[in-house]
């Protein structure tokens, strides 16, 4: 039985004294993809940061003892995030990578030095070791020729290949992907989910924000849908995209959704 790497029972998630969303429930175990579904402030990253410790679970000290009330859990790998210390959030985000839809690389590093960055600050002594893991990472996305490159040099998919590059330096069990193809055309945007794809096969648990219909279908996994305070896993891909279409279609403001449409049909 493969080992459970995410528990929560009956969380809230809350943006100060704002409630996000209630009664979340979910169980990720090792080797699962994850998407994440829903309309533009549906509280989808708020979430997300809830796992690698940005938000806190259950509030602040009034809302934690209003949740108290229920039995309540939030468990990510070994550690209890009702009760995780700031001090220990490090530990935490040492097993986690976390991918960005912005990259965030540091622009005046070349590739390889902002691998190194990160294997430094998190530990990594021998100069040796340290090279073999930047030549591996940079070669399972495909981009060990351009580990002296600056990110300015390289395209928006070539920098998010460096960026999931950078999440599984330390070989995570846990991947965040945060709307990783939101700044990317329709075939870069396949290419990055089927790298992330082969990543979870070697075992590590991958939960992926996203607005692209088309990737459920093309790349199955299981699907949560953020709407109205609640995050619901739908069992049927096909209607899940029918109701973010539907909300699409309500959604007449909003110019993203409205390409989103007319790219997944």
């Amino acid at each position: 039985m493969a080992q459970a790497l995410i528990k929560y029972e009956n969380i809230n998630v809350y943006q100060e004294d704002a409630l996000i969303l209630e009664n979340v429930c979910m169980n990720i175990s090792e080797g699962e993809f994850v998407y994440i579904t829903g309309k533009v402030g549906s509280g989808k990253s708020s979430f997300i940061k809830t796992l690698y410790g940005e938000l806190p679970c259950n509030g602040n000290k009034k809302q934690r003892k209003e949740a108290e009330k229920k039995l309540t859990a939030a468990q990510v790998l070994d550690f209890d995030m009702l009760k995780l210390k700031r001090k220990h959030l490090p530990d935490l985000r040492r097993k986690l990578g976390v991918i960005f839809q912005d990259f965030q690389l540091l622009t005046d590093r070349t590739v390889e030095d902002n691998l190194r960055f990160v294997l430094k600050a998190t530990g990594w002594k021998r100069k040796s070791e340290i090279k073999q893991r930047i030549d591996d990472v940079l070669t399972m996305v495909d981009m060990a020729q351009k580990a002296r490159k600056f990110p300015n040099e390289l395209s928006g998919g070539e920098q998010q290949r460096i960026a999931i590059a950078r999440a599984i330096l330390n070989k995570p069990q846990i991947i965040l992907a945060d709307e990783p193809t939101g700044n990317l055309d329709a075939e870069t945007s396949r290419k990055i989910t089927e790298l992330l794809k082969n990543i979870c096969q070697g075992g590590s648990a991958v939960l992926m924000i996203t607005h692209n219909l088309s990737l459920l279908e093309e790349y199955p996994g299981r699907v949560f849908h953020c709407k109205d305070q609640h995050i619901t896993e739908i069992t049927d891909d096909s209607q899940a995209i029918a109701e973010e279409r539907q909300e699409a279609e309500n959604d007449d403001g909003n110019e993203g959704w409205k390409a989103l449409e007319s790219e997944t049909e």
